[in-house]
């Protein structure tokens, strides 16, 4: 008789019902959460609704005022179960919880779901808890244990931030899905056109291209351009604008796509040309300054160091890169003071941007994944200042 998930993994070669990842693949991630959890002393992990919910068991369930929780035990030959009340069951049933056979506790309204989650906990138990799980939750489960749960990002962050052959597969395919949608988008950027009807073409877009929906649409004309986390507005677009085109959504796995490039209409002016210009080697640069054991802060500072040097260094204002996966931003973020050591499998955007309030903004992103010698981007995209036709 199987007594551990990882005496199981190797049974587990199919898919669940509805999930598009093979079931030994969740098998083999709870496992080493429990193996981690162990690692960092910590003797119960518990998880609700979210991205790690998603990541653990491909569960899509949402969070509600009703707990829902996977709970990871980390002592060995201990297996995880899932708590859910029983008018929500229904949110399992598209999620490996079923094909890897995890128990379930379903309870209803009166009784005390922090109790089944803690039942065999023992005395002062060591808990976890993932980033996502409310207030309302995490408070009850406090005072019960007596202390305060510790955070569960050590073991999950750790978990996430090393894709493995399934994941790279869909985030490369993700990547080329927006990679689509910005050769396309010609179609959708005239001038004459306001920010927001461009953008409602390109979330359509993004969907016609393999996209489950649009997670985020920024167009960023002139201006508008300035602000990075601008999104659109009924302002028209002139002939004479920069404009900034941030896109990105899930694939049907989960995993995100996010790409920017930059675009203008006609021969753009020379000083503007040429600040893009070094903006695109700084890309480069930081792409370039990728590969095992270098640390995260030294990639943010190959793409800043370049821009210093052309008096760009103020126009700069945020990270270099962000985590990308099952969140559209997650760890590790490349950014200076984080001295982390890359490690292959690491998935994380580069994308140094500049800004010049009241004028424009130009920025380039690419999603690069960590190779044994480098990195390979899943963007392929024209990484310069993409010059369409001055039609209106």
């Amino acid at each position: 008789m199987l007594t551990t998930l990882s005496d199981r993994i190797a049974t587990l070669t199919g898919m669940s019902d509805s999930s598009l990842l093979p079931v030994s693949s969740y098998a083999h991630r709870l496992a080493e959460a429990a193996r981690l959890a162990a690692d960092v002393g910590v003797d119960l992990l518990m998880v609700s609704p979210g991205p790690d919910l998603e990541y653990l068991i491909g569960s899509r369930a949402q969070t509600f005022e009703r707990l829902t929780v996977l709970v990871v035990p980390s002592a060995v030959g201990a297996q995880p179960f899932v708590v859910v009340p029983q008018l929500e069951l229904a949110s399992l049933s598209e999620s490996a919880a079923g094909a890897l056979e995890l128990p379930l506790h379903p309870w209803v309204d009166g009784a005390d779901p922090y109790a089944l989650a803690l039942a065999d906990a023992g005395a002062n138990p060591v808990v976890a808890v993932s980033d996502s799980m409310p207030a309302l939750h995490l408070v009850p489960i406090a005072q019960r244990i007596g202390t305060t749960p510790r955070l569960a990002t050590a073991v999950l962050r750790e978990l996430r931030m090393i894709k493995d052959a399934t994941e790279i597969a869909a985030l490369r395919e993700a990547g080329a899905a927006i990679d689509r949608v910005h050769a396309r988008m010609g179609e959708f950027l005239v001038p004459g056109r306001t920010e927001h009807e461009v953008a409602d073409d390109i979330a359509a877009a993004i969907v016609a291209e393999g996209h489950t929906s649009a997670a985020f649409v920024i167009v960023g004309s002139g201006p508008h351009g300035a602000d990075p986390h601008h999104e659109y507005s009924e302002r028209v677009i002139g002939a004479d604008d920069v404009v900034v085109i941030d896109i990105g959504g899930p694939v049907p796995t989960g995993y995100n796509s996010d790409s920017t490039r930059t675009y203008c209409f006609g021969e753009p002016p020379a000083d503007v040309a040429a600040a893009i210009a070094v903006l695109e080697r700084a890309q480069i640069a930081a792409t370039a300054a990728v590969r095992p054991g270098v640390s995260a802060e030294s990639v943010d500072a190959a793409a800043r160091d370049l821009l210093a040097q052309a008096g760009l260094a103020d126009a700069f204002i945020h990270r270099t890169g962000h985590g990308i996966g099952l969140s559209v931003h997650e760890e590790p973020y490349i950014v200076g003071g984080n001295d982390i050591a890359l490690r292959p499998g690491m998935a994380f955007s580069i994308e140094p941007g500049i800004y010049f309030p009241g004028k424009w903004g130009a920025r380039i992103e690419d999603i690069v994944i960590v190779t044994d010698d480098g990195c390979e981007s899943v963007n392929k995209r024209p990484r310069g200042l993409t010059v369409l036709p001055a039609k209106s």
